[in-house]
């Protein structure tokens, strides 16, 4: 069987006690729709007008992975981050067909935030949602103590302010919204350009807020940050618009940098860097937009596709003492291995009633194991099983018009070495002393298959 493909119900992993002192806090930091190219350390930064020596940090005092993949959407990318489960099957109904992409998860499904909080943390969300509204399904009903932020994505700025939006149409405008646990959500500001452009800002200052108040209170605290950013429209706070001179994008990325150092100067202010895991990441690849600006680095492709630019984003990890500095990796990681993975540091219970698909990386992380635990992934656009990567080798049994975005059903499969052609421009169709790797795919391919079958799938609400 092929490393990180379950078909079995997962285990409980072994850590501290729920309560242990030694238990560390947690900052995931989370950009949206940002590619991978725009950080210092994966080949941005300066490149695209705006140092970034802030999460460059992280890197330096962590461990930067190069091939750490999510899903092609926010809303499944940010479904496998808080279950450790393929979207697609947070979106299975009991009787096999699938919700719609952008459903969100139910309130059966088992959160990060619920799992940390069982482990005796306090939570806190500060950005964006996207995985349902309406009761019960908010991120204060699914395991945070509180929540600050958008409950959707933010092309509803658009709205207010578009000259055709028509008031008539029974179409209600995004509020920014606050929510205890236990409290049902409150509406506050429109959420149009002028708010859009200052949320990043007050995110920053009310995950700092909550991180004072948890360590003064000597408690292990989980920050969750999805900021809102760099998902279109691209506006800078006014602190920073025009600051770099080089256009909204590097204002926002200049802007980004520093809200990440107020977050890790507070840690440090605190005393509490040392015991503190922080994650940088994203949730997809850059907007799929033209007059979209975002940059993917050395790969094809931008979210909404299967190609690279679309499935790999920066991750960085830093842990002080636990996890060795300088470290980088080209090996296979996904975005649902994060929450396995934390349980693990945490001490936390996985659940032992569904299907998981993340995989334990805590000790290839702090470098007692020498590879990833995961060789394999597979690979969806929406509800459309697309193909499967493994090692360096990828094939795609579908493939996307990159202008229309059509699904072009493919004949035969299209195999790419990504170490040999990281562009995705030659497919190894032909190249018959390449076929072997043939078998290893499609093995991925037909376990994740064989593995939904059993899967009961999420109950409706």
């Amino acid at each position: 069987m092929l490393t990180g493909v379950c078909l079995g119900l997962c285990c409980t992993f072994a850590g501290a006690a729920p309560g242990s002192a030694a238990k560390p806090n947690i900052v995931l930091l989370l950009m949206d729709n940002f590619g991978y190219g725009e950080v210092g350390v994966y080949g941005g930064g300066a490149l695209r007008g705006a140092p970034t020596p802030n999460i460059d940090s992280i890197a330096h005092q962590g461990f930067q992975l190069t091939n750490f993949n999510v899903e092609a959407e926010c809303t499944p990318s940010r479904a496998a981050l808080m279950t450790g489960r393929y979207g697609i099957r947070t979106r299975l109904r009991a009787e096999g067909e699938p919700r719609g992409i952008w459903y969100g998860i139910t309130p059966w499904e088992v959160t990060l935030a619920e799992m940390l909080s069982e482990a005796g943390y306090s939570t806190g969300m500060f950005g964006k949602w996207h995985l349902g509204t309406g009761k019960n399904r908010y991120p204060t009903d699914q395991g945070f103590d509180e929540w600050y932020g958008i409950p959707n994505s933010s092309d509803q700025a658009f709205w207010p302010d578009s000259d055709s939006f028509q008031a008539d149409a029974g179409v209600e405008l995004t509020r920014v919204m606050t929510a205890k646990r236990g409290e049902t959500p409150k509406k506050h500001e429109l959420y149009g350009r002028a708010k859009r452009a200052t949320i990043d800002r007050e995110i920053t200052d009310r995950a700092i807020d909550f991180i004072e108040r948890e360590a003064k209170a000597g408690k292990p605290f989980f920050a969750y940050l999805p900021y809102t950013q760099t998902h279109e429209p691209v506006d800078a706070h006014p602190d920073f618009k025009g600051k770099t001179g080089n256009g909204s994008f590097a204002d926002v990325l200049a802007q980004t940098d520093t809200y990440v150092g107020d977050v890790l100067a507070t840690l440090e202010k605190l005393g509490v860097a040392e015991n503190t895991i922080v994650i940088f990441s994203a949730d997809n690849g850059r907007e799929g937009i033209k007059r979209s600006f975002g940059f993917t680095g050395p790969w094809r492709g931008t979210m909404f596709s299967p190609y690279e630019g679309s499935l790999r984003v920066p991750f960085l990890i830093r842990y002080p003492g636990v996890i060795p500095a300088g470290q980088v990796s080209n090996d296979i990681v996904h975005i649902i291995d994060v929450f396995p993975t934390l349980a693990n540091f945490a001490g936390g219970e996985l659940p032992d009633d569904r299907m998981l698909d993340g995989v334990d990386q805590s000790d290839f992380f702090k470098g007692s194991a020498p590879k990833s635990a995961r060789e394999s992934m597979v690979i969806y656009i929406g509800n459309e099983l697309f193909g499967a990567k493994w090692r360096n080798w990828k094939m795609l049994i579908k493939e996307i018009d990159e202008d229309s975005y059509a699904i072009m059903n493919m004949a035969y499969p299209s195999y790419y070495n990504l170490i040999v052609d990281p562009k995705e421009e030659e497919p190894e169709k032909f190249y018959l002393d390449d076929t072997w790797v043939d078998g290893p795919l499609w093995e991925t391919v037909e376990a994740h298959q064989a593995s939904l079958e059993k899967d009961a799938g999420t109950p409706d609400p």
